[in-house]
């Protein structure tokens, strides 16, 4: 009995890591999984243990932790040498993926040529998909369009008896991407606008992105720059870009292309619409519902370099009229927990400065304001 509660509990927490991955929260998600792989690797469950793995493998990939992906490989040949454990064919598909995302495509291909002979052999027609499907991400990357066709056409075969609704949709969208590199932008937005009506049902938020930066680049190649440039805006405002770098880097370029402001050349960007902030080395600051921090950035960073004094803050944020022996002590405790939120090294501020009568925001910041 005890070691069924142990697996209730434990299948509980991987659901929950599930919930956070599709939504992009990997931080969140890596935390579940974390959990989940001591707990599999203490009971020498190495088959769940590789699926979680995977799992971890590929939301590393996407937020570019690439020393975190080399410590989980380090593991997985541990395990092969220590512990006879033969890795499954979606273990290989996962390092197949990763190698794509730090572009090493020979290595990739490599991998995922060892995932479909693993299912194969295996008759393991799920893996079989995944392999194919990463197949032709690697031969649409080196240009190999037709064989690429070929592969996701091969899927297609599959699909009609095995219910892999992500697969499929994600595939859907590769053949898009195929038919774009091809130049063919009527057939591929044709596909993206199908897919567009099937990612409702999924509800899943990283495929939802990936939609958007494959409609706004097509709009982009096709000579259609106002609606590329509102698709990929709205893609670049569902990813968070702590968790989703690698995507956001693809986006924020393809947006340099129209004109667009690159994020990445701000220390501070504020993003009024949404309420987050974006701190150049600490990444997506998170205020939760410190919303009274949140006003008096918002505040600083509408004119930097400007000196608020202590009466004018006090009466714009707190809405009253200021008095020393209530409001020094208060205005003192919520600089210094500004600071401690978006300040890099709190000992050495860059942004928050004191005055004779009042606080500042460093003039010299690179600071975005997005409303």
């Amino acid at each position: 009995m005890h070691s069924t509660l142990v697996n209730d509990s434990l299948d509980s927490v991987i659901e929950v890591g599930k919930l956070y991955a599709d939504r992009c929260d990997f931080k969140a998600a890596e935390v579940y999984f974390r959990r989940a792989l001591d707990q599999y690797l203490k009971e020498k469950d190495y088959s769940n243990y590789l699926k979680i793995v995977n799992r971890l493998m590929r939301i590393y990939a996407e937020m570019e932790s690439y020393e975190k992906i080399e410590e989980l490989k380090e593991k997985i040949q541990e395990l092969v040498v220590k512990e006879k454990v033969a890795i499954d064919p979606k273990t290989y598909y996962s390092l197949g993926l990763c190698a794509s995302y730090r572009g090493q495509h020979k290595t990739a291909l490599e991998f995922l040529e060892k995932s479909l002979a693993v299912a194969l052999a295996a008759d393991d027609k799920e893996a079989l998909c995944y392999a194919i499907s990463g197949i032709a991400i690697i031969y649409t990357s080196l240009k190999r369009y037709e064989d690429a066709l070929k592969e996701i056409y091969n899927l297609q075969v599959f699909f009609q008896v095995l219910p892999l609704p992500e697969l499929r949709l994600s595939s859907q969208i590769m053949n898009g991407h195929i038919l774009r590199e091809m130049g063919k932008y009527d057939q591929a937005l044709e596909i993206f606008w199908k897919c567009y009506e099937e990612i409702r049902e999924q509800k899943n938020l990283y495929t939802f992105i990936c939609l958007l930066y494959a409609m706004g680049i097509t709009y982009l190649e096709s000579g259609n720059p106002d609606l590329a440039r509102l698709y990929l805006k709205l893609a670049l405002s569902s990813a968070d870009p702590e968790n989703l770098k690698y995507s956001v880097k693809k986006i924020e370029k393809r947006l340099a292309e129209l004109g667009e402001t690159h994020t990445n050349d701000y220390d501070l960007v504020f993003d009024a619409v949404n309420k987050q902030i974006i701190e150049k080395k600490k990444g997506k600051v998170d205020f939760k519902n410190q919303f009274i921090l949140l006003d008096l950035l918002r505040l600083f960073v509408k004119t930097p370099g400007e000196v608020y004094s202590k009466e004018a803050i006090v009466e714009k944020i707190w809405k009253q009229s200021y008095d020393p022996s209530v409001h020094d002590n208060k205005l003192y405790v919520t600089i210094k927990r500004l600071r401690k939120m978006i300040e890099p090294d709190f000992e050495k501020p860059k942004y928050i400065f004191r005055a004779k009568n009042g606080y500042y925001l460093n003039k010299n910041a690179r600071v975005l304001l997005q409303k």
